[in-house]
């Protein structure tokens, strides 16, 4: 598809969706990349683990539910940190320099939330891990839904896809994660903004939108 110039012009972002499994990030994700591409905005949407080849394929044994033998928490977040530093090289970092928005499913917060706060291992140790595999690069914006485990996980059996291995997981890891999330919030408010999942999508889509475009009209007031 053609360019036009206003598009040229449209400021660049990097926004990302977190949540539990079931949370509705992923459709909310997909839902706002089509509204910012109708308001004439270059969009780049993607996720973790995976955004190259090599990241899905990672992205496949992690998530693989009969894998032949447990994985470590180090070896799931060394793993994880990989794709996500093939997956930043190869598309974020020269998407955003290219002035696009990028919408990220996933990205640094689910390895703190599900490496660090479920799996145990030390945020210390994984801020910095993170901070080689993104280059230093976080997000202007990170849009976090929030509902029960119990509500995610019935939505995710519900929607009839195959368990992949953190669906799997005990009921009590998956609360871990959502703690996890609700305590990164606390932490940073000014980036990470709290939605209630439990909202009707069309409800939330509308949120979602009139968030993100505030904070485009900012940064192009800024540059």
């Amino acid at each position: 598809m053609k360019t036009t110039a206003s598009q040229k012009r449209r400021p660049g972002l990097f926004v990302t969706f977190e949540g539990i499994e079931g949370s509705g990030k992923s459709t909310q994700c997909m839902r706002l990349a089509k509204a910012l591409r109708e308001h004439g905005y270059r969009v780049v949407e993607t996720r973790e683990p995976g955004g190259t080849a090599l990241a899905e394929q990672i992205r496949d044994l992690l998530l693989h539910p009969r894998i032949a033998e447990p994985i470590s928490a180090e070896t799931e977040a060394c793993l994880i940190l990989a794709a996500r530093a093939q997956h930043v090289a190869h598309v974020i970092e020269p998407a955003l320099r290219a002035g696009t928005v990028v919408l990220c499913d996933r990205f640094t917060d689910s390895t703190l939330a599900y490496q660090g706060f479920a799996r145990g291992l030390k945020l210390a140790d994984l801020r910095a891990l993170n901070h080689v595999a993104t280059r230093g690069i976080t997000p202007a914006l990170t849009l976090l839904f929030d509902l029960p485990v119990t509500i995610g996980l019935t939505r995710r059996r519900r929607e009839g896809e195959p368990q992949n291995r953190l669906d799997r997981e005990a009921t009590r890891f998956h609360e871990r994660v959502r703690a996890g999330f609700r305590t990164l919030a606390r932490r940073e408010p000014r980036r990470i903004k709290i939605l209630n999942g439990r909202q009707e999508p069309d409800r939330l889509a509308r949120e979602v939108e009139t968030i993100v475009l505030k904070s485009l009209a900012l940064v192009k007031r800024t540059r």
